[in-house]
């Protein structure tokens, strides 16, 4: 006899949570959406985590980049930035396998890769001289800017025929529940 399987797809699972929900006191048809909405945002989880959307626009420039190597590229642009920390931060290899969720040894073999291809450079640290840092070239910030001109260009036809009310109640809604998102699984620093 097979194992009965709990992956998200199977109805037995979707019965179950479906229950669950409706017993928090949501009807039938708003159970349904969230289950829906669930399955949804696996899929775009997949295709971010995977890399689809960051491949699909690196193929598009013709920069001969992988995913991997364009997420290090952002990595170090929110550490510099701030995004995600109380203030920015000078971007180390320690700082860059943590931002990547990966071991210290391959952020330097990404960074290394980087350097030889003329995305990034090394720099002395202004907080201590004795630090290596890692510094966009002005390559890679062209290819940021053609990035988020490639990616705008997929946006608009994403959206180009849906209603204006639409575009602002799905933005507004997205925000909200981005926001509880973030309450519910805040980021650790």
């Amino acid at each position: 006899m097979a194992k009965p399987s709990i992956y998200p797809t199977q109805p037995r699972y979707q019965e179950r949570v479906k229950q669950t929900l409706q017993s928090s006191g949501f009807s039938q048809d708003a159970a349904i959406a969230l289950l829906s909405l669930d399955a949804g945002q696996f899929l775009y989880v997949r295709r971010v985590m995977k890399g689809c959307i960051p491949q699909k626009l690196m193929d598009d420039l013709g920069s001969g980049l992988e995913a991997t190597q364009f997420h290090a590229l952002s990595a170090i642009v929110r550490l510099q930035c701030g995004q995600g920390r109380s203030a920015p931060v000078e971007p180390t290899i320690g700082l860059l396998a943590e931002e990547m969720a990966v071991d210290p040894s391959r952020a330097s073999r990404i960074a290394a890769d980087l350097v030889d291809r003329g995305y990034l450079q090394r720099e002395v640290s202004q907080q201590d001289g004795r630090r290596s840092i890692l510094a966009l070239t002005d390559q890679a910030i062209a290819l940021f800017d053609a990035f988020l001109a490639a990616k705008w260009q997929h946006t608009v036809r994403q959206f180009k025929d849906w209603p204006e009310q639409d575009i602002l109640d799905f933005t507004r809604l997205f925000a909200a529940y981005i926001d509880g998102i973030g309450q519910q699984y805040p980021i650790k620093a």
